[in-house]
């Protein structure tokens, strides 16, 4: 996401509540952030409000170097593209089969799904969860909003959730656990399937880190 629009969003927020921090026996965790566009700088301050220790990740050594791997908003097909380049779709494809939690928020949601509505010329997904997302369908750039969601396991107070240029689940398969809806449109805005958890909105654009925590949690999980 562009750097303008996350101080527009930023000018925006409210307070929120910060993640629970982890106890002191809580095992240490790395968190990679896929950094080849978007997001990335507000996903590695939030690992590590989250209790997780972050690492940029644009090779494959630094893939292998990560317990978990979060793909940011940003542009999604500007991401495949580089992810292409640097020779990154097999590693993530066969890391993500062998296990590895994945979190996708905005972007991150449209990579992660089986299906796309609407898809761009060439773009491919990872197929980690069995979705179908239709890109950008809140709308465009103007479009962005903020809305108050619950989010199952985040405890009961709502999350201030940022979207732009947001997509929406169309379809969930009978494995994926719907995490959350957005209450004016009723649309599907966060999954769970297994270890892959995905967002519509953009929760590394606040200062709660509630989605951030959930995520590190399954990391640790599995440590």
């Amino acid at each position: 996401m562009p750097a303008s629009d996350a101080a527009l969003v930023s000018s925006q927020q409210a307070p929120a509540a910060p993640a629970t921090a982890p106890s002191a026996n809580a095992a240490t965790v790395t968190v990679g952030v896929l950094a080849l566009q978007g997001d990335v700088a507000e996903h590695l301050r939030a690992i590590t409000a989250a209790g997780g220790t972050p690492l940029t990740v644009r090779r494959r050594a630094e893939l292998d170097a990560v317990d978990g791997l979060i793909i940011p908003g940003g542009e999604s097909t500007t991401i495949w593209k580089l992810a292409d380049i640097f020779d990154l779709l097999g590693p993530l494809r066969e890391r993500i089969g062998a296990g590895m939690p994945v979190f996708g928020s905005c972007a991150g949601m449209i990579m992660l799904a089986s299906r796309l509505v609407e898809r761009a010329s060439e773009q491919e997904t990872l197929g980690a969860i069995d979705m179908t997302v239709r890109r950008n369908a809140f709308g465009r750039q103007a479009d962005s909003f903020e809305s108050d969601i619950e989010i199952a396991g985040a405890g009961s107070q709502p999350f201030r959730a940022v979207f732009i240029r947001a997509p929406w689940v169309e379809e969930a398969g009978p494995g994926v656990e719907i995490l959350a809806a957005e209450p004016r449109t009723g649309r599907i805005v966060a999954v769970r399937q297994g270890q892959a958890l995905a967002t519509a909105f953009h929760p590394e654009l606040t200062q709660d880190y509630r989605v951030h925590s959930i995520f590190t949690d399954m990391v640790r999980e599995l440590s």
